[in-house]
């Protein structure tokens, strides 16, 4: 993998908490309003700048694309980022704190390496996708980044795990940090270091040349909208060594990373009385009732459902899924043929608007709170896919169906910024 050190563009130590946000991707417009209130330094204005206008003006707008223009340009000249004097990576430490039911009890940390992302790495197909993307997105994100010539928001990447660069990070992380500080509403903790010691830096870049490919675990569209703006550039000026080649990335090694279930939750029962639904299940699953006490799946090809104020263990028989097939050994795949489609009918999970899915980030309870209101009829919680499954997806050149990976914690968006010239 090809990667470079930037000048990264960051907030003063004292306005980090201000200037720092969520994904644009992970809030409505209304929601991102209601953050930056009163807030002129959060970098909302620029990220999600439809916020600058009156309720309800297209996001699409042109205007709006303006606006978050003028907004960076404001941020520059009043101090809120400023732009290192030389190039460097960043270490950026993302902690699950010990309170968190995601944690097990105990602080877990991950520790990704801020860095320059080769552009033909995207494009030749070393920086490996497992989900599938829509132009409409990506174009709004390619006009975000033409507008602004700047990554303001990072792509999170994975890596095969190696030593030497776990044993270099660990040494910058021995010293204080730049930023270091748990964020609202989400309550995970966030700290950075800035990577000074010139061996250390050609260091890193000469180890991730060894590394055959990276994964995108979470940013599809991002890495799509930045690859694309970079390949614009190569092709109208022929410079293949200009900052433009490069787009803003977290490369966290793969054992570290936490992923979470993905859930769902259907409207009705096509139909079947909830003895008839549960008689049909039994065909492809050994059926356990678990009582009232809230039950999560144990392994995969286990899954939990809850339905009429209980919850089942269901585990799939021997024989319903094809563990040599990278897409057929998921659970994803497994629940959608076995359940939504063969028994309640649900064909297209993209389209269909008698499901819904559900975030493990809002735990079990929220699946039984969407039932027990009488507004989804059954739910199904599944075990997490592993970074192993994704990887073995992506290597096959597969895609993942969807719904299928929720990683967390999220990047936090203005720690650094890249601009591309």
């Amino acid at each position: 993998m090809k990667i470079k050190p930037f000048r990264g563009i960051r907030p003063p130590k004292a306005l980090v908490e201000q200037v720092s946000s969520r994904p644009y991707d992970v809030l409505n417009s209304e929601e991102a309003r209601q953050e930056a209130a009163g807030n002129e330094k959060s970098l909302y204005h620029i990220i999600k700048p439809e916020i600058n206008f009156a309720p309800g003006t297209d996001e699409h707008d042109e205007r709006v694309y303006g606006a978050a223009v003028e907004q960076l340009k404001k941020f520059k000249q009043n101090g809120w980022l400023v732009q290192d004097a030389q190039e460097k990576y960043y270490v950026y430490a993302q902690t699950i704190l010990a309170d968190n039911p995601l944690s097990g009890g105990k602080d877990k940390t991950q520790y990704g390496l801020v860095v320059g992302a080769w552009v033909d790495d995207y494009l030749e197909g070393r920086i490996k996708k497992h989900e599938l993307t829509r132009r409409d997105k990506e174009e709004d994100r390619m006009k975000h980044v033409r507008v602004l010539n700047a990554n303001m928001e990072p792509v999170f990447f994975a890596y095969p795990h190696r030593d030497d660069l776990d044993a270099i990070v660990a040494e910058v992380c021995q010293s204080a940090p730049e930023y270091d500080f748990v964020a609202a509403p989400e309550g995970f903790r966030h700290t950075f270091w800035v990577i000074n010691d010139e061996a250390k830096i050609k260091k890193i870049t000469e180890i991730f040349a060894q590394i055959p490919a990276m994964y995108i675990a979470d940013g599809h569209h991002r890495s799509a909208a930045a690859a694309g703006v970079g390949a614009e550039k190569q092709k109208a000026t022929g410079d293949k060594n200009a900052e433009f080649n490069y787009f803003l990335a977290v490369c966290f090694p793969d054992n570290q990373l936490n992923i979470i279930d993905y859930n769902r939750v259907v409207k009705d029962l096509n139909g079947l009385s909830t003895e008839q639904f549960l008689g049909a299940l039994k065909a492809d699953f050994e059926v356990e009732d678990k009582g009232t006490e809230i039950y999560k799946p144990s392994a995969l090809h286990n899954f939990s459902l809850y339905l009429d104020g209980k919850w089942y263990s269901l585990t799939a028989k021997s024989g319903r899924y094809n563990d040599a097939d990278p897409i057929g050994v998921l659970d994803v795949t497994i629940s959608s043929n076995l359940i939504l489609d063969k028994i309640l009918g649900i064909k297209d999970l993209r389209s269909d608007k008698r499901i819904d899915f559900v975030g493990g980030i809002r735990g079990l309870g929220e699946l039984k709170r969407r039932v027990d209101s009488g507004e989804m009829k059954v739910a199904l919680a599944l075990y997490p896919v592993t970074m192993q499954q994704i990887i073995d997806i992506a290597d096959s050149g597969n895609i993942m169906p969807p719904k299928t990976t929720w990683f967390e914690p999220k990047l936090r968006s203005g720690l650094v910024v890249h601009e591309l010239e």
